[in-house]
C-alpha cells in the first residue's frame, strides 16, 4: 500500500510539473540536449556517444539496486525536465515503470534493452512471459542497445546526427575489442570450472555467452528474498562440487552470500569469497568500474582469478 502511495504522489507531482511547464529549463542553456537515464551503464554509454553535444545525468548511482530502486520526487522533476529519457526497460526499473510510462506520453522515453531482439533474450524464471533484463552481460547484446542509444539521440537531435554516427562507430570499435578480451579471459578457465554462483541470478546472459553455469542465490529479481531452504540448497551444491569461490555484488547486501559460506564451512569444506563483481550498478565515477568497459574487465579478470585456483 505504501508503495502504491509512494507512486500516486509521484505521478500527481509529474503532472502538476508538466502543467506549469515543468519546473525548470528543459534544455541545457547552452543549447546541449538534456539526457537522463536510469542506470549508470546506459549513462556511460549516452556520454560516449553524446560527448559535448548532451548533458547526461543517471538517476542510479554505484551501489543502487535498479529492481528496488523508487524515484523520488526530485528524480520526477529531472524526468520531467529532460529532453530525452533512456532506461533499460524489460521490467528492470520494476517500480518506476509507472512513472515511465506516464511521462513517457509527453516527450522521448526509450527502453533501450528492448532493442534486443525477443529471440537472443533470454526468459525470467521468475515472472510468466517476461524476460531477463540483464543484457548487459552479454557485450554482444550490449552493442546492440549502444546502437539504440545512438538512434535515441539521432531522432532527438537530427541536426548533429553525424557527430552521433562517429562516436558510436568508435565505441563500437572498443566493445568489439572488449568482447574479443572477455573470450579470450573466459578460455583460461577450464570448462568444468565455469561455474559462477554470486548474491542473485543476474548472469544469465554473460553465462549463454562465455559458457558458465550461472547459479544466483536469489532470483533475477532482488526483490524476492532467499529463504534458510534457498541457502542450504546452494551450499549443498557448493560442498558437493568443490566450489572453489563464491562471489559478492556491489548493489546487494554481502549478508546473503556470507550465509552461504558459513553454511558450506558447516560442511567441513571452505569455499572463498572470490571478490565483489558490478551486476546492476556501474562502481565510482572516478575509479576504471565507473565505465561499462572498465566494470566488464573487472568483472571478468575477478572471475578468472578465483575460479583458476
Amino acid at each position: 500500500m505504501k508503495q502504491l502511495i509512494s507512486i500516486f504522489l509521484m505521478i500527481t507531482v509529474l503532472l502538476l510539473l508538466a502543467a506549469c511547464g515543468g519546473g525548470g529549463e528543459t534544455a541545457v542553456a547552452d543549447g546541449r540536449l538534456n539526457v537522463v537515464t536510469t542506470t549508470g551503464h546506459i549513462g556511460d554509454a549516452a556520454k560516449i556517444i553524446g560527448g559535448e553535444r548532451v548533458r547526461v545525468t543517471s538517476l542510479m548511482g554505484p551501489g543502487l539496486d535498479p529492481h528496488l530502486y523508487v524515484a523520488s520526487e526530485g528524480d520526477v522533476r529531472r524526468l520531467s525536465d529532460a529532453d530525452l529519457i533512456l532506461y533499460n526497460g524489460l521490467f528492470l526499473e520494476a517500480r518506476m515503470s509507472n512513472v515511465l510510462e506516464q511521462i513517457g506520453r509527453g516527450k522521448p522515453a526509450v527502453a533501450v534493452a528492448e532493442a534486443v531482439p525477443e529471440t537472443q533474450r533470454l526468459l525470467s524464471q521468475e515472472y510468466a512471459d517476461a524476460y531477463d533484463p540483464h543484457v548487459w552481460f552479454d557485450v554482444k547484446l550490449w552493442q546492440i542497445v549502444v546502437a539504440a542509444v545512438r538512434d535515441a539521440l539521432i531522432t532527438a537531435d537530427p541536426d548533429h546526427a553525424a557527430l552521433y554516427e562517429a562516436n558510436a562507430a568508435a565505441y563500437l570499435s572498443e566493445l568489439a575489442e572488449l568482447e574479443q578480451y572477455v573470450q579470450d579471459q573466459a578460455a583460461r578457465i577450464p570448462p568444468a570450472q565455469r561455474v559462477l554462483i554470486t548474491a542473485h541470478d543476474a548472469f544469465g546472459y554473460f553465462g549463454r555467452a562465455y559458457g558458465f553455469e550461472v547459479m544466483g542465490l536469489q532470483g533475477i529479481s532482488t526483490e524476492a528474498e532467499a529463504s534458510a531452504a534457498d541457502v542450504q540448497s546452494l551450499a549443498d551444491f557448493i560442498a558437493a562440487n568443490q566450489i572453489p569461490a563464491i562471489f559478492i555484488e556491489s548493489s546487494v547486501p554481502v549478508r546473503t552470500v556470507e550465509a552461504v559460506q558459513a553454511a558450506v564451512t558447516a560442511q567441513g569444506f571452505q569455499v572463498a569469497i572470490g571478490g565483489e563483481l558490478f551486476s546492476d550498478a556501474l562502481g565510482d565515477q572516478e575509479t576504471p568500474e565507473g565505465s561499462y568497459v572498465g566494470m566488464v574487465r573487472h568483472n571478468i579478470d575477478t572471475i578468472v582469478e578465483a575460479l583458476s585456483r
